[in-house]
């Protein structure tokens, strides 16, 4: 199979940092009229708006975006999710001089900041907007807090047909701190990285918003599916539409590309996800896909090894895999059509290097050259090592792709 250096690399279907440093946080943005925010450098909203061209597919496009296409890359991009947060000194530190979570991904300066640390550090070649899934919320009539303690809190639940009057269209002027963001951070990185925006999908929103907060049972909104299935089936549609506006939202301010975050999608059986969460998802998929159709979407779903083949007939673009799935399986029931991200286990991270190396190396054999996103199979945990993420991004750069096999699992160490 011409697999060079990775032929001792198993899996179960085959035998298998960069610094940089600016002396202006935006040098790009030189052009623009701008304001002084907490000494950093923003747009000034009054006199400067800058809308980015929706994508097209083009060759000076970031090689994540051309693996999330299925276009022939020379090796696995690779970013990870949670990528910028608590494990890192640099992020610790600037939150201890602002301790809400809510001022750090609300605040357009704070965000660009935070966003850019794992850009400075390790170079990755996908730049996520720090930020949350539940930010959008306010934007359409469900206020939030987030407590220390208990996490994200929601006063108001909605549970009844008078709740659901609470609701409203988006209203995007109130998040135009992610835009701004977008802006800056695409600005900031050009075409070396691809720019990531992020949603949730409507179900996961939706337990948020019924339960009150975090739960670790679901069992009020999954009562509600047999109790009042036309609330829940309103208040699903109402936030297809919302999200749907959301992500061309970001879109237009910049991002290359989009991640669907399920994450409670795996609590419901898939004979239910195929009920009350893959509907609404392939809404928002039409509803994008009409606007920005060049656009990549990734679609992932925490504990998906039930899911692959129906998260594929969303018409999303690439699958997210966890941990718990077998890499080289879920190329096989994903097929060579379809985009894949994925799926080291966090915890290697804690792991020597070595090891490291091989799981990556692993991995990416079982992946195949095409369609490919090299990712964590879940978020970076807190207390990983900044040595292990930034020797991750070492090793996924040092894969080089055999051009000289037209096979699509040869892979090679430059």
């Amino acid at each position: 199979m011409g697999f060079s250096t990775l032929s001792s690399v198993n899996c179960n279907y085959c035998t298998v940092g960069l610094g940089w440093k600016s002396s202006s946080l935006f040098p790009h943005l030189n052009s623009f009229p701008k304001i002084i925010s907490n000494g950093l450098l923003l747009p000034n909203k009054k006199s400067y708006k800058l809308i980015f061209p929706r994508a097209s597919a083009s060759s000076s496009d970031p090689i994540l975006v051309k693996a999330a296409r299925g276009e022939p890359v020379n090796r696995p991009p690779a970013w990870m999710m949670r990528q910028a947060g608590r494990y890192m000194a640099v992020y610790r530190k600037l939150a201890e001089k602002h301790p809400s979570f809510r001022e750090r991904s609300e605040t357009t300066d704070l965000i660009v900041q935070i966003s850019l640390q794992p850009w400075e550090a390790f170079h990755p070649d996908g730049v996520i907007i720090f930020s949350d899934i539940l930010t959008p919320l306010p934007a359409f009539g469900v206020p939030f807090d987030i407590e220390e303690i208990r996490g994200p809190v929601i006063q108001s639940p909605i549970r009844t047909q008078e709740d659901l009057k609470a609701l409203h269209p988006i209203d995007l002027e109130k998040l135009q701190f992610v835009g701004d963001s977008l802006r800056i951070l695409r600005n900031e990185v050009g075409n070396q990285a691809a720019v990531l925006g992020f949603v949730g999908a409507p179900w996961t929103i939706a337990t948020y918003i019924v339960e009150g907060g975090t739960t670790r049972t679901y069992t009020t909104i999954k009562s509600m599916c047999h109790k009042e299935p036309h609330l829940l089936r309103a208040l699903l549609s109402h936030l297809a539409k919302a999200i749907a506006e959301y992500i061309i939202f970001q879109v237009e301010s910049g991002a290359h590309c989009i991640q669907i975050f399920d994450s409670w999608g795996g609590q419901l059986p898939p004979v239910m996800w195929d009920q009350w969460s893959k509907p609404y998802i392939e809404e928002i998929v039409r509803v994008v896909k009409e606007k920005c159709p060049q656009t990549p979407l990734v679609l992932y779903i925490n504990g998906n090894g039930g899911f692959l083949e129906r998260m594929k007939t969303t018409g999303v673009d690439v699958i997210g895999l966890d941990w718990t799935v077998d890499m080289a399986d879920g190329r096989k029931r994903l097929g060579t059509d379809t985009s894949i991200q994925g799926n080291v286990d966090p915890a290697y991270l804690f792991s020597p290097l070595p090891a490291l190396t091989n799981e990556i190396k692993r991995v990416v054999k079982c992946a195949g050259t095409k369609g490919h996103i090299l990712n964590l199979g879940h978020g970076v945990l807190v207390g990983t090592p900044e040595e292990a993420v930034a020797h991750f991004f070492d090793v996924a750069r040092s894969l080089k792709f055999d051009t000289q096999v037209e096979k699509n699992d040869a892979v090679g160490v430059a």
